[in-house]
């Protein structure tokens, strides 16, 4: 695999699952052979500061509890001299995809998403920590339902023409981030999640962001304009009151999580849908890309026969060798009736068994 890193730190790299901005995506394996997702990060989005907020953040995301809407943050080296950092792989394709391909969601599936996400928010919160970058692109659709991927990142981000205005001042991606961060305000408040939440939210219902442009700085500027209403058109009347309240201008105007996740029940009460039922339609609308888990890449399934296949040693049995040396010639039985013979099995070496199980496993579609 050209430019592809063997490893990283003490993981195995597999396959390339996606690169931008940050840097480049690996799907990779630990030492006992569990799937993460490693970030390699690009040098030049680096300076002492956000390698030291990093390391910082690093400590806290371990925290980060009570939920299963949040990938676990596994591991990271912000000090290496291309920052990584690990978290859970989570199988299943973007919101952002889930849309685009199959259109916005029924008002009710938009409710218990909010819902699911503003608990894993909540968690985030309650360890001290904001996510800073919450967009459709960071939310996976899971065979359990939403997971939101990426916390932790936002201390990366450099000035990009997707990203910021100005190195260190702005951080987030311009169609999602509330106005306190396009003004370049340094300190921003769980309200700023909120706010990105509101923008997935609206993505899911109808398609498309609050504010678009050709330019970021079009964009941003919308965004930073208190005269600017968000374009709001397409969304379920049940939904415009939450989404209208998400995007007020000042952050001490917006909903608390909580009340999101209020809101979101309420849709669903009137809609005589239980939250349970709910996510259980979301996740048949969405889990497997609704068209089934995708097979692995033949690329990846030759790296994982890599993997498991074991270097020739003085212990490894040739492969035309038998398993067991034969046994002396027992004594011919008594006459009986006779006994059909059982079919021949071909001795598996381990190795390739170790592949194909590791095909099994990971046989769903990897999209972060």
């Amino acid at each position: 695999m050209p430019g592809v890193p063997e490893r990283i730190g003490r993981y195995t790299v597999a396959s390339t699952l996606g690169s931008g901005g940050m840097g480049e995506v690996f799907l990779a394996f630990s030492p006992a052979g569990d799937p993460v997702a490693v970030k390699l990060i690009r040098a030049d989005r680096l300076n002492p500061l956000t390698r030291e907020r990093f390391e910082r953040e690093a400590r806290a995301a371990r925290k980060v509890v009570g939920t299963g809407r949040v990938a676990r943050f596994l591991d990271a080296d912000p000090y290496a001299d291309r920052p990584w950092m690990a978290m859970d792989y989570v199988p299943g394709r973007t919101l952002l995809e889930e849309i685009d391909a199959r259109g916005p969601l029924p008002a009710v599936q938009v409710a218990s998403l909010g819902a699911l996400l503003s608990e894993g928010l909540a968690a985030v919160h309650a360890a001290e920590l904001l996510h800073r970058d919450m967009k459709p692109q960071n939310v996976i659709m899971g065979d359990y339902g939403p997971v939101i991927i990426d916390f932790g990142l936002a201390a990366f981000t450099d000035a990009t023409h997707e990203s910021l205005s100005h190195s260190g001042m702005i951080v987030g991606t311009v169609r999602c981030m509330p106005p306190e961060q396009a003004a370049g305000r340094p300190h921003v408040t769980a309200a700023a999640d909120v706010y990105a939440l509101g923008t997935v939210l609206l993505y899911a219902a109808a398609g498309h962001f609050p504010y678009d442009g050709t330019r970021w700085e079009s964009i941003v500027a919308q965004v930073a304009s208190p005269e600017h209403a968000p374009d709001l058109s397409g969304v379920p009347e049940a939904l415009l009151p939450l989404l209208t309240a998400a995007f007020a201008h000042e952050p001490q105007d917006r909903p608390t999580l909580e009340q999101v996740a209020d809101a979101c029940s309420a849709v669903m009460s009137a809609a005589g849908v239980t939250a349970a039922a709910a996510r259980q339609t979301l996740i048949a609308r969405t889990a497997g890309g609704g068209s089934g888990a995708a097979r692995l890449t033949p690329e990846v399934e030759d790296r994982l026969r890599d993997l498991a296949e074991p270097a020739p040693g003085p212990d490894t049995l040739p492969a035309e060798s038998p398993a067991v040396e034969e046994a002396p010639e027992a004594p011919a039985p008594e006459p009986g009736p006779p006994v059909p013979a059982a079919p021949a099995r071909p001795r598996v070496p381990a190795s390739r068994r170790v592949a194909d199980e590791l095909r099994k496993a990971y046989a769903s579609r990897p999209a972060l």
